[in-house]
């Protein structure tokens, strides 16, 4: 995947194809009519765009994805621990708690995150 970031509009069309998929590219191009007011050469440009970047396919007129947006997501976090803490997720994690305070509940999650990988 060429391009692991979304722009503010291209995240509003993703997350209609993410809600919507499988979709007739004729439903999306309805749904961008309606949801961004979008021409129809418009929602085509956008989608042959984010299809070459490797997030979506239109195969025979259908519209799905490649990742699902969680995927993308997780994509998108080791592209930014990978490019700004040297791959270094502690390293990260250090960052973040740093300025934002986790609560005992997202420790507690967290750790039984940590337990399950030690498991396997």
């Amino acid at each position: 995947m060429e391009e692991l970031r979304l722009g503010a509009v291209e995240s509003q069309f993703a997350d209609i194809i993410w809600q919507n998929e499988p979709i007739p590219s004729g439903e999306l191009v309805r749904l961008c009519e309606q949801k961004l007011e979008w021409k129809k050469s418009t929602t085509y440009t956008m989608l042959k765009r984010l299809c070459g970047r490797g997030i979506f396919k239109n195969e025979n007129g259908v519209v799905s994805s490649v990742l699902t947006k969680e995927e993308f997501g997780a994509a998108q976090s080791e592209k930014i621990i990978e490019d700004s803490f040297d791959g270094s997720l502690p390293a990260f994690i250090a960052a973040f708690t740093s300025r934002k305070k986790i609560s005992a509940e997202e420790i507690e999650e967290i750790q039984r995150m940590i337990d399950d990988i030690k498991g396997e």
